[in-house]
């Protein structure tokens, strides 16, 4: 989306406009580039100050050293997505969710070697977003009203493929056929559920471990075109792809309620996906859903000061 189209979008919905200062060759760039034709969503940054991200295209993996900006392929993909992405620190691997090819893989995030692959539904699936837990990887899917549960053994031993458990989604999320739906997950504040953003509808869900959900109340507030979820505290964090907006509420305790304290956009902008924090910074890439994919497309990620 163009400057101008950004700032009268958001004028109209009374957003906060984030302008950026002229970019520099300075440590811990401010916005730095992917590879052309990378088709990026997701982002993760674990203990140590790298990013990662997934490509749509291809499922390959792209590191980039957010204090020089600079990066490298860290794996090559198996000819399907890569979408969600989440960092084990503690035992340095990644878990990714595979999209279209219904599968999750755990890659060693130093070498990018390929420790596990699970299938998690044959057939048509959107395996999409996912959070780790003290004992499993739980994942959505935005085609399946479904959660898939990779249970952890006490020292964060992986599962066997007949160990992977499927949680079908009940109660008030309401699957809407041909669209998306279960997308970004994070955990509540009190440990003891989930919250999902639906994107079809822009609301949010508050998941429970057997899969019943029951809708947060945002006091009238909907949150359109929700993808990518981060929380710090009670904070949520909820980044709306194709409106081109970053938004931060307050969460209750229990997660049942959240209140809007402040939607930002930035003219950098471009169809924002995902989001992950380093330090004092958000860091989101641009996916650029609404540009036609060629192998010569330019695709970003910028960083926002916290909020």
């Amino acid at each position: 989306m163009r400057r101008r189209a950004v700032l009268a979008a958001v004028a109209a919905l009374g957003a906060a406009v984030l302008v950026p200062g002229t970019a520099g060759a300075t440590a811990f760039p401010r916005r730095f580039p992917l590879p052309d034709g990378l088709m990026p969503e997701g982002i993760a940054i674990g203990a140590w100050p790298t990013a990662y991200f997934g490509s749509r295209a291809d499922g390959s993996i792209y590191q980039v050293n957010l204090a020089t900006g600079r990066g490298r392929v860290l794996a090559t993909g198996p000819g399907t997505p890569s979408l969600g992405i989440k960092v084990d620190s503690a035992r340095r691997r990644l878990f990714v969710a595979g999209g279209t090819g219904g599968d999750v893989r755990v890659l060693d995030a130093f070498t990018g070697r390929t420790i596990a692959s699970y299938e998690l539904f044959k057939g048509e699936s959107f395996v999409n977003d996912l959070v780790i837990t003290r004992d499993a990887v739980w994942l959505t899917d935005s085609d399946e009203p479904t959660l898939y549960r990779l249970p952890l053994g006490p020292c964060g031993e992986l599962p066997t493929q007949d160990q992977v458990q499927r949680v079908p989604l009940t109660g008030q999320m309401e699957d809407i056929p041909d669209l998306a739906n279960a997308n970004g997950i994070v955990t509540t504040p009190d440990g003891k559920a989930f919250i999902i953003g639906q994107t079809s509808t822009g609301k949010l869900f508050r998941v429970d471990h057997q899969g019943v959900t029951k809708e947060i109340d945002l006091g009238g507030v909907l949150l359109p075109r929700n993808d990518g979820l981060l929380r710090e505290g009670r904070n949520l964090y909820v980044v709306q792809n194709r409106v081109n907006l970053f938004t931060k509420l307050e969460l209750s305790a229990d997660a049942s309620s959240a209140r809007v304290v402040t939607q930002v956009t930035d003219l950098r902008f471009d169809v924002p996906a995902t989001v992950a924090a380093w330090g004092n910074r958000f860091y989101l890439v641009n996916g650029r859903f609404s540009t036609t994919p060629t192998p010569t497309t330019t695709y970003d990620a910028i960083a926002l000061d916290k909020f």
